[in-house]
């Protein structure tokens, strides 16, 4: 039996992405895909000029879909908002919800007045008398930004399903059952997330504002060449130990280094909280700047730990699927996330 489509939206600082999908049975089918460049100011600017002309990309962005539906899931930038997995005595879900709020004040450095919060249990002992704990994940996003979604939404023809961080589109996208114990390290436009996952749960969350676009002015400044001519650069070359890759890494070295550090920190972090002899298998490198040539030896070398480029379309049953989405499967890891949460 073939579920109604569904589609997923992440808006980036450079690229619009729409993914429309549907469900038979236990297979995901890509009904279609959609890649439109985000308006110069993007999301950034409060002017009503430039959120028309972000309605305006939006629309033909999803237009492209041809899909028969009209509800969107979108995403929100991880640097915008507060995620944290938290630890907290086993609750009914009524205690719960007066309890989170009690919580958030202790980290979210910000009013709770101005933030839209959501909360969702990742794993609820059985057994409350053996002390194990409840682990919620707690987003706070400010609610100006959620309005802002909204707002743009409504000048568009489809309807705003939901609004979630990239972390659980990303989660969403790439966790499987049998996966082994992994961070997951996405490189975005504009910031970095990490996310250790472990037993098919996810138990830490970190988000940075280091991304593509500051490895691609580096670029930039030290070569003296064009936006386009930097992308061109960055794929060609990539981080390779000799020739222009030589030079790149030199003119990248120090954003990939404060990403590395923030890796190590996190590391740390799991082997002091669970003392035991699991160990972090896999890095799971995602976003834009993942598929550059090299990056993935870069922290394989550096962290000594197997590191993988994300191939989210993997888990798509038609076959072959086009060669635009294949040369970058790791780009639409959000996308396919979020189309995924309505099936």
């Amino acid at each position: 039996m073939t579920l109604n489509k569904s589609i997923g939206l992440d808006i980036g600082l450079n690229e619009i992405k729409a993914m429309s999908l549907s469900r038979q049975n236990d297979n995901y089918i890509l009904d279609s895909f959609s890649v439109m460049p985000s308006p110069s100011k993007g999301m950034l600017s409060e002017s009503p000029a430039d959120e028309e002309k972000m309605a305006t990309a939006i629309s033909k962005t999803i237009d492209g879909l041809k899909a028969s539906t009209k509800n969107v899931n979108i995403s929100l930038s991880d640097t915008q908002a507060y995620t944290k997995v938290i630890e907290m005595p086993v609750l009914s879900d009524k205690e719960l919800s007066q309890a989170i709020y009690w919580e958030a004040e202790r980290y979210i450095p910000v009013a709770l007045s101005t933030i839209t919060l959501v909360f969702n249990v990742l794993k609820r002992p059985l057994n409350s008398s053996a002390g194990e704990k409840m682990q919620i994940l707690m987003v706070g996003a400010p609610t100006t930004i959620i309005n802002k979604y909204q707002r743009i939404l409504k000048m568009t023809k489809y309807v705003l399903s939901s609004v979630e961080t990239e972390t659980l589109a990303i989660v969403r996208a790439l966790i499987t059952p049998n996966l082994p114990l992994v961070i997951i390290v996405n490189i975005g436009e504009i910031g970095t997330s990490l996310m250790i996952v472990r037993d098919g749960i996810l138990v830490f969350t970190y988000s940075m504002q280091v991304g593509g676009d500051a490895i691609s002015r580096a670029i930039e400044t030290d070569f003296g060449l064009t936006p386009d001519q930097v992308e061109e650069y960055k794929r060609t070359y990539g981080f390779s130990k000799k020739g222009e890759g030589q030079k790149v890494g030199r003119s990248t070295g120090p954003i990939l280094t404060s990403i590395l550090l923030e890796i190590k920190k996190t590391l740390a972090f799991y082997s002091q909280k669970y003392k035991d002899d699991s160990r972090i298998q896999q890095i799971l490198l995602s976003g834009n700047t993942a598929r550059l040539p090299g990056i993935d030896l870069f922290f394989a070398e550096s962290l000594g730990i197997e590191t993988v480029v994300v191939n989210p379309l993997e888990m798509l049953s038609n076959k072959p699927l086009p060669a635009e989405i294949l040369n970058s499967p790791s780009d639409f890891t959000v996308a396919l996330g979020l189309a995924m949460k309505d099936l």
